[in-house]
């Protein structure tokens, strides 16, 4: 290839692809979506941080979840929306790949910082005596910054074997955001390799981390039932069940996004999916810990009423 070949300037993002009523009334509904999950998200964050009974481990990594959520719906949404009211739909491909590089951390970041919810759930219910022990202060700090930096190093794998290749067209992307499959399709070379490392990556950190979750919950589920207190178990169910609502929204989506068949028509299914994990499910998250929790309820309530005595 020449050396004109292996660089591309700018690439096109054919987004949705429909009449521009039908983009209007995207753009709206997005942009609500979007407005939502960054006052939820942010909502739950400043409560954590502000209420000293929320400064626990269970909170400190719902925090995190927080600022995934709101980082990884910034990184693809934003553009989105600027492209449904634009004609400019172009992008630079160094952003192209800076877009694609924060989507897999992120993304990451999530999996494993859901996994670590749930030990930390695991350890809570089954094992509560040695819990400030094992859930000490330097424990999820460095749970937490472990996660964060193996999953920006994960991505980082993806994105040097990217540019390994070179691309010489189409200039177009089938898509709304920089989506690490639909980039590949630009490549004039064989991206066998980088198929292969996505695959081993999914089952490293969808199915392996998935496979913790259950596990933890599957012991924890035993440890409920074995509680003699009705209203124990209640509170019990009902953090965990929403935890567990988090988890299957977010890990079923990226199953069938990367490891399930592609349909017929793989490219809308693409889109759909990506939507779902890159809006609404960091817009849904802070509803399901807010809505069925009623610490961040009370500190919601003391919040408010502190704002309304100054």
């Amino acid at each position: 290839m020449g050396s004109n070949q292996t660089w591309i300037p700018e690439v096109i993002l054919l987004g949705f692809q429909v009449n521009p009523a039908l983009e209007c009334f995207l753009f709206g509904l997005f942009s609500l979506f979007y407005t939502f999950t960054l006052l939820g998200n942010g909502v739950i964050l400043g409560l954590i941080c502000l209420d000293s009974r929320l400064h626990t481990p269970m909170y400190f990594f719902l925090s995190h979840l927080a600022i995934v959520d709101m980082s990884y719906a910034s990184n693809n949404v934003p553009k989105m929306l600027g492209n449904l009211v634009s004609q400019e739909r172009t992008i630079s491909f160094v952003l192209c790949i800076m877009q694609t590089f924060l989507y897999l951390a992120f993304a990451h970041t999530e999996c494993l910082v859901l996994v670590v919810m749930s030990y930390d759930r695991y350890v809570a219910i089954c094992h509560p005596l040695r819990y400030s022990v094992i859930m000490s202060w330097r424990a999820c700090t460095v749970l937490a910054v472990t996660s964060w930096v193996f999953s920006s190093l994960l991505a980082l794998v993806h994105v040097v074997l990217i540019l390994r290749l070179p691309f010489c067209g189409p200039h177009e992307i089938n898509h709304f955001f920089c989506e690490i499959l639909s980039v590949l399709k630009l490549a004039c070379a064989d991206t066998r390799l980088n198929q292969v490392v996505i695959f081993a990556a999914c089952i490293f950190i969808i199915l392996g981390p998935l496979c913790l979750v259950l596990v933890s919950y599957t012991r924890i589920l035993g440890a409920i039932l074995r509680i003699q207190s009705g209203e124990g178990r209640r509170k019990a169910f009902s953090t965990c069940s929403s935890h567990l609502c988090v988890v299957g929204l977010f890990f079923g989506s990226a199953i069938i996004m990367y490891m399930a068949p592609k349909s017929r028509h793989p490219e809308v299914q693409q889109k759909i999916l990506s939507l779902f994990y890159s809006l609404f499910n960091p817009m849904l998250n802070p509803l399901i810990y807010s809505l069925r929790n009623a610490e961040v309820k009370g500190a919601l309530r003391r919040g408010l009423c502190k704002g309304r005595q100054t």
